[in-house]
């Protein structure tokens, strides 16, 4: 069995730090992958800290890989070793149920098993994340990787980028839509990029003027203060889906006004506690709330293409492991642009 060195935890209250297991070595159609990057998402540190009670010790976090292939099964037919490859949140499902049949694994109906934290399909173990030196997983689930793209800014993608570019796709944001993103962080910065990239008219929906120019660069159209009334007044009833991507508690109310007839606000961050909403808000326009989770394996495929084609990645700061706990305290202060990616050969 391969050894492996990385950064976990042994309780919701002890820091991540050097920690040493084992995986198992690739079966037939599995693959093994030197880690290269590994982005920092905030569901880690949720996981880390049991903030959302299911947390499974020792953990090790991580669910935005990028590395190096260095051995394959004998039916592998999609990677050779030096490839690059990606694995992003979920490494398995059933396999055999309607979502999985039709490549939306994520919404496996006996469960999809998660990078780290979860049971595995395969031999019982309880999986370990990308914040190791090595990875191994089934072909299915790992990705090929665009040669032009930025190794470092590809790892969110695995993540914060097929969350937000699957729900966008699904409610056939394009030319001739208004669309509204509320945040500008690690999930508003990738949904930003996409509605532009798919032509749509885009708009950024904030709490801070400051991030004004930030937006207008990644590709906003315009950019409203979303405490202004005024401003949120002169949009009402004109957008034809709002994506959400904030985590932290807010009103949803303010931007339901903005909402056009029957049109649809998707949330896709994780605000602890969940919010709440007035009903009036849905049925006097008839108006949707709805959420997304990620993307199966084909459209994760086809939104790290489509960064290909459109030279798109996250904007990200690389830190080394030994770092990772004050990057946890940073992105809870929100002190980073827009994403920590730990560069893992660093753990050398």
């Amino acid at each position: 069995m391969p050894a492996s060195k990385g950064y976990g935890t042994l309780s919701a209250t002890a820091p991540l730090a050097p920690y040493a297991f084992s995986r198992r070595t690739p079966g037939p159609t599995e693959v093994a992958i030197d880690t290269l990057f590994c982005g920092v998402c905030h569901s880690d540190l949720h996981m880390a800290r049991n903030e959302w009670g299911n947390a499974v010790y020792p953990m090790v976090p991580g669910h935005e890989i990028v590395g190096r292939v260095t051995a394959v099964g004998a039916d592998v037919k999609k990677f050779k070793p030096g490839q690059i490859a990606a694995v992003g949140v979920i490494v398995d499902s059933c396999r055999s149920c309607p979502p999985c049949d039709h490549g939306e694994e994520q919404y496996c109906e006996k469960g999809p098993t998660l990078t780290y934290a979860d049971k595995d399909r395969v031999d019982g173990t309880i999986t370990m994340g990308g914040y190791s030196d090595n990875y191994v997983v089934d072909e299915r689930f790992a990705h090929t990787v665009p040669a032009n793209l930025d190794l470092a800014g590809v790892a969110p993608l695995l993540c914060a980028g097929i969350t937000t570019y699957s729900p966008l796709r699904h409610w056939k944001v394009g030319p001739g839509k208004k669309v509204g993103i509320v945040g500008l962080g690690g999930l508003g910065h990738m949904a930003l990029q996409f509605a532009h990239a798919f032509g749509a008219h885009t708009v950024q929906l904030t709490t801070s003027l400051k991030k004004k120019n930030d937006a207008i660069a990644l590709g906003a159209d315009e950019v409203i203060l979303s405490t202004d009334e005024a401003q949120m007044k002169a949009h009402a009833h004109s957008f034809d889906f709002i994506i959400d991507a904030v985590s932290a508690p807010h009103a949803l109310e303010p931007y339901l006004e903005l909402l056009k007839q029957d049109a649809t606000m998707t949330l896709v961050g994780l605000p602890m506690p969940p919010p709440q909403v007035n009903i009036f808000s849905l049925i006097a326009k008839r108006v949707s709330i709805a959420g997304s989770m990620i993307g199966g394996m084909p459209e994760t495929q086809e939104m790290l293409d489509f960064c290909g084609q459109h030279n798109i990645v996250a904007k990200v700061e690389v830190i080394p492991m030994q770092q990772i706990n004050e990057a946890f305290e940073r992105m809870l202060r929100q002190d980073v642009k827009y994403r920590f990616v730990i560069d893992m050969t660093t753990l050398k």
